[in-house]
C-alpha cells in the first residue's frame, strides 16, 4: 500500500554528496522537509528536476523548508551530479533501496528486456511534526518544483491562520 497524506514519514539514516550523515528526525520541529526520490544521477528529467529544485532554493529555505533528493546512486556519483550541474539541494544514497521499500517508490522496470527494480520519481512533503502532507508518485519532472514550492507556500497560509 503506498504511502498517504496524514501518515507519519518513515524515519532513515543517509550518507549525502559529501558522507555526511542526514537524519530525517533531525529535521523534527525545525522545518518542513521536501523529499523527492528520482532514478538515477545526470539524466535528462533526473537533471531537469534537481536544477528547477535548486533554482527555488531561497524561496524554499524563507518557508523553512529543505529538499533531499534521493537515488541508489553513490555518494561519489552524487557529488559529481551536484558540482556538474550547481545545485543547492542535498542528494542522499540509497544504495541498498532500504529507503525507498519503506517510501513504496521500488517499482519492475524492464531494462535490455530484463526486469529490474527501478525508482518511481516520487514526491513527500513533510510537515515540521514528521506528518507526510503530500505523497505524489510517478510525477513529471519538469515543472514539478514549483508545483511543489506553491504547496509549501499554502501551508505556510494555512499555518498562519
Amino acid at each position: 500500500m503506498l504511502l498517504q497524506a496524514g501518515q507519519h514519514a518513515p524515519l532513515f539514516d543517509l550518507l549525502d554528496a559529501d558522507v555526511e550523515t542526514v537524519s530525517l528526525a533531525d529535521f523534527r520541529n525545525r522545518c518542513r522537509v521536501i523529499l523527492y526520490f528520482y532514478p538515477k544521477d545526470d539524466t535528462p528529467g533526473c537533471t531537469v528536476e534537481a536544477i528547477e529544485f535548486s533554482d527555488l532554493q531561497d524561496d524554499l529555505t524563507r518557508l523553512e523548508t529543505v529538499v533531499l533528493g534521493v537515488s541508489m546512486d553513490d555518494c561519489v556519483s552524487h557529488g559529481s551530479f551536484r558540482d556538474k550541474h550547481g545545485l543547492t539541494i542535498r542528494l542522499l544514497a540509497d544504495a541498498d533501496g532500504e529507503v525507498c521499500r519503506k517510501y513504496k517508490v521500488l517499482v519492475d522496470k524492464a531494462v535490455d528486456g530484463r526486469p529490474r527494480k527501478g525508482i518511481l520519481r516520487s514526491t513527500f512533503v513533510i510537515d515540521k511534526q514528521g506528518v507526510i502532507r503530500s505523497a505524489q508518485y510517478g510525477v513529471n519532472p519538469r515543472g514539478h518544483a514549483a508545483e511543489v514550492l506553491q504547496f509549501v507556500e499554502r501551508m505556510e497560509i494555512d499555518a498562519n491562520r
